[in-house]
């Protein structure tokens, strides 16, 4: 017995580690294209059903497309009544797996195929083929062959055992009562596993051995989609309000659509036995694996017209965020995000990027407003938003700095590594250009409070100059915004920029001198030339994030 329920153990360890080894490897492999289509592809609720399922079978798995989703919802990528779509097709599209097991599992021996797979996959993670390395493809190769070698033992496990029959056959004779009880099994065996990929391949196996009934192993299957909700759950920890309430989307559309089956129970398998070919005895796996596509159809086909009010219903129940920006910065590394795809810790990390900026150009309009209007209404509210902005970024730096560091450990393709680092460079230096804005508001401040004489002719003189910096950061906070790499002719442009940001700097200081020749107020010229020399070196600051770009991009 106990030999047994090794083997199973470790059956099902190999065909889980198959399936996260073949998502991964597809994952890395496609990279941020996979990730884009996703973002990109959404634009209605067909179109979202078609991707989530497009994509969940691609990657042969349910748990990382929602994970991905419940991320890209909280870095604004995706909307909330986008998202609903995708948790539908997402649905569906993990029903591919119960095919695979149903039309390759137990027709031939899979593990022949098996050996060969994985040895294809290996070959292709150590060549490359004119400078292309092929490690993601072949690691999802590999994956697809461990999945096979699991299967095959998995189907072993189960050759007959009469303390398990016995035993199985007892819970299955109780009526209603072991309905719930497969739906119990389902939820909770599902949601340790993480994978209701794996237990319909589970059950479709434990019914083709007689172990299950055809009604038992349909209430698992039907319970495990509610299980597999367990890694959307995990990942809208520390989110925002919209990403958890994609997390309940799932939740809730999974569970509607199980009651609904079970209130319907006898029907819904009736109609599943007469749209199979074959009879329940003779055809056990289809049947399984129909039922499986069946109830998650059904459910998108009931619920895909109300997207708008199941996303006004979350709304209810889950509450927006409360406001505190420009108080309290929080960013959590979500360690489940990370397990499931790491790649969405990187865009989730582009995102906060992106934030970082607005917060800066925020700061900076700020001070163009200050020196448009240097008076006491400046000292009693400009400078002390600058000085919460300023503070507000100094958490942003730190807490980014230590979630890109965890980003660089974990697998993901160079690419995304490539980002990583860049994404650091570019955090250092916005926290330099947030010091640099809050020591020109510390200069206007003392103008202001110690009533210095600056002539309006050379306050207007500044504008010019302020906003040749704002056209070179709103430049730069484009592109940041979607980590763009520029082309030669976008560093051109921004290379232009900074020259004439210097011979403008040059300029400034000339005249100032002059006037400090002709016996201007030496202590007002010397805090005007400061504010001009920070001013350029904010400028300087974006062009060094401009140059990060353009070297990414080979420029």
């Amino acid at each position: 017995m106990f030999l047994k329920l090794f083997n199973f153990a470790g059956s099902l360890c190999f065909l889980l580690y198959g399936m996260k080894l073949m998502s991964s490897g597809i994952q890395k492999s496609a990279g941020q294209k996979l990730q884009s289509a996703l973002a990109f592809m959404t634009g209605n609720r067909f179109a979202g059903l078609l991707t989530g399922c497009l994509l969940t079978m691609i990657i042969q798995s349910s748990g990382a497309t929602t994970v991905m989703l419940v991320s890209f919802v909280n870095a604004g990528l995706v909307t909330l009544e986008q998202a609903v779509g995708v948790v539908f097709g997402a649905n569906i599209g993990t029903t591919i797996t119960a095919w695979i097991v149903a039309l390759f599992g137990f027709n031939f021996k899979i593990e022949f195929f098996a050996v060969p797979i994985f040895g294809l996959g290996y070959i292709l993670t150590i060549i490359k083929i004119r400078g292309v390395q092929y490690k993601g493809l072949g690691q999802a190769v590999m994956g697809f062959g461990i999945l096979f070698i699991g299967l095959g033992w998995l189907s072993k496990a189960f050759e007959f055992n009469a303390g398990l029959y016995s035993f199985m056959a007892r819970i299955q004779t109780l009526g209603v009562l072991s309905i719930v009880l497969a739906v119990l099994i389902g939820i909770v065996f599902t949601a340790l596993i993480h994978s209701s990929s794996a237990m319909s391949a589970i059950v479709i196996t434990m019914a083709y051995n007689g172990i299950v009934s055809w009604e038992f192993g349909s209430a698992v299957v039907i319970g495990s989609s509610i299980g597999s909700t367990i890694d959307a759950v995990l990942a809208s920890v520390g989110t925002n309000a919209d990403a958890r309430r994609t997390a309940l989307i799932h939740l809730l559309f999974n569970c509607a659509t199980v009651v609904i089956v079970l209130i319907f129970f006898k029907p819904f398998l009736f109609m599943v036995d007469v749209i199979t070919p074959g009879t329940i005895e003779s055809n056990i796996a289809f049947h399984i694996a129909m039922i499986n596509t069946a109830f998650n159809v059904l459910g998108t086909v009931l619920f895909l017209s109300f997207t708008r009010q199941i996303a006004a219903l979350t709304r209810i129940l889950i509450k927006d965020d409360s406001g505190e920006h420009g108080k309290v910065y929080h960013l959590e590394f979500n360690a489940s995000t990370a397990k499931a795809t790491p790649e969405a810790c990187v865009i989730q990390a582009q995102k906060e990027i992106a934030d970082f900026t607005d917060v800066i150009v925020r700061m900076f309009d700020e001070l163009q407003s200050g020196i448009r209007n240097r008076d006491r209404s400046f000292v009693a509210s400009v400078y002390e938003r600058i000085e919460e902005l300023e503070d507000y970024t100094d958490q942003m730096h730190e807490q980014i700095t230590n979630y890109l560091i965890k980003c660089s450990h974990l697998n993901i393709n160079p690419a995304s590594k490539d980002n990583v680092s860049l994404m650091m460079q570019v955090s250092e230096e916005l926290e330099s250009m947030a010091d640099g804005c809050l020591f020109i508001a510390g200069r206007i401040y003392k103008s202001v409070d110690k009533n210095m004489p600056f002539k309006q002719d050379d306050l207007d003189r500044l504008l010019p100059y302020f906003e040749l910096v704002r056209q070179l950061l709103y430049f730069i906070q484009k592109n940041v915004a979607r980590l763009e790499r520029l082309s030669p002719e976008q560093f051109d442009f921004a290379s232009g920029l900074e020259s004439q940001i210097d011979r403008e700097k040059a300029a400034l200081k000339k005249i100032a001198r002059k006037r400090l020749e002709n016996g201007a107020d030496v202590k007002a010229e010397l805090l005007y030339i400061d504010i001009v020399r920070q001013i350029e070196k904010i400028g300087d600051r974006c062009f060094e994030v401009a140059g990060d770009l353009g070297k990414s991009a080979g420029v």
